[in-house]
């Protein structure tokens, strides 16, 4: 179902932001705004980087670098998982050219 955006209102250290988002996306818009607001007043409270731009900035490279942490995961995931598939589909192999 390809359904027109829809706005959305998110807040974000005190500040709105109108973001226009398909209506089946706009839970996950919401979370994500959740996580960014979390973080940025985790870096603000703690006195260590002031200013709204670098509180952003590092926010976002926090987020920005636990995804490549995850994606690295995946990949990693999914080369093992291949290559148990891969010698399981030997074994199988060997079982019914050897009954």
């Amino acid at each position: 179902m390809n359904t027109k955006p829809q706005p959305v209102s998110l807040i974000i250290m005190g500040k709105e932001y109108r973001i226009a988002c398909a209506p089946e996306e706009q839970d996950d818009l919401v979370h994500s705004a959740h996580q960014l607001d979390v973080q940025m007043r985790k870096m603000r409270d703690s006195g260590k980087i002031t200013g709204p731009d670098r509180i952003a900035v590092m926010a976002a490279l926090n987020l920005a670098h636990e995804l490549q942490l995850l994606k690295n995961e995946k990949i990693m995931l999914n080369q093992k998982l291949n290559e148990c598939l891969i010698k399981l589909s030997h074994k199988i192999e060997n079982v019914l050219e050897n009954p």
